[in-house]
């Protein structure tokens, strides 16, 4: 499992990062601050770590991502963001593995990002179905295939099975199309709500706090709206 380190889902420290998460790693910080001149990651500018401004992306660290053929621009752009939730995230941390804290686990995501990932990237190929296990690591400590190239949609049936088997336990897709992540701006209202002491990640999820995520959430799509109208 030290694999971690040179997988897109390096080691996850467990002790002080709940709300602003803390990485370990030799492309981490050691606590969060500004990136102000960020070329991918934008999202996460305001508190930390790695940019991804190579495109197309070959590898990250050792592990290949062309292994099957360069990602497509709409594959490579979703991939990214994963990457840059687990480098530049201050919340990470918040779903650290409760038995094993070199790992993240059931991070909620949202349907539509998990169809729209999905989408992206059917028609690109893959020769693993967990990235994070499946690779053969040659001795210099970089990532081959162990079996064929196949299209993304002949190792996925869906988004939801990539979602929750491409990253092993590190996500799930969420029962709520408010309180879980789409890797974007709106994400900030959803984490507002996960992060508070009364809201519990299970099967169950409170109406009380669903609604007034999604209140939120309408007028944010709301005040954007109003702010294209004025751009025009």
């Amino acid at each position: 499992m030290l694999r971690f380190a040179v997988t897109l889902f390096a080691v996850i420290t467990s002790s002080t990062c709940q709300k602003y998460g803390c990485l370990e790693g030799d492309t981490h910080k050691l606590k969060p601050s500004p990136e102000p001149n960020m070329h991918e990651c934008t999202l996460y500018s305001k508190y930390f770590t790695e940019q991804l401004a190579r495109s197309p992306v070959i590898k990250v660290k050792n592990s290949y991502w062309n292994r099957c053929g360069q990602l497509s621009k709409s594959c490579e752009d979703f991939t990214k963001k994963i990457e840059c939730f687990y480098r530049c995230s201050p919340h990470a941390a918040r779903w650290i593995h409760p038995s094993y804290t070199a790992a993240i686990q059931s991070v909620p995501l949202c349907q539509s990002f998990c169809d729209d990932w999905y989408e992206a990237c059917k028609d690109d190929s893959i020769c693993v179905r967990n990235w994070l296990t499946d690779w053969e690591w040659d001795k210099s400590g970089e990532n081959r295939c162990k079996n064929k190239c196949i299209p993304y949609s002949e190792m996925y049936a869906n988004g939801t099975d990539m979602c929750q088997n491409m990253w092993g336990e590190s996500f799930k897709v969420s029962e709520s199309s408010c309180l879980c992540l789409q890797m974007n701006k709106k994400d900030m209202m959803a984490i507002k709500y996960l992060l508070s002491e009364s809201s519990e990640e299970s099967s169950s999820i409170s109406s009380s706090e669903e609604r007034a995520c999604q209140k939120k959430l309408l007028k944010f799509e709301k005040l954007k709206g109003e702010e294209g109208e004025q751009t025009r």
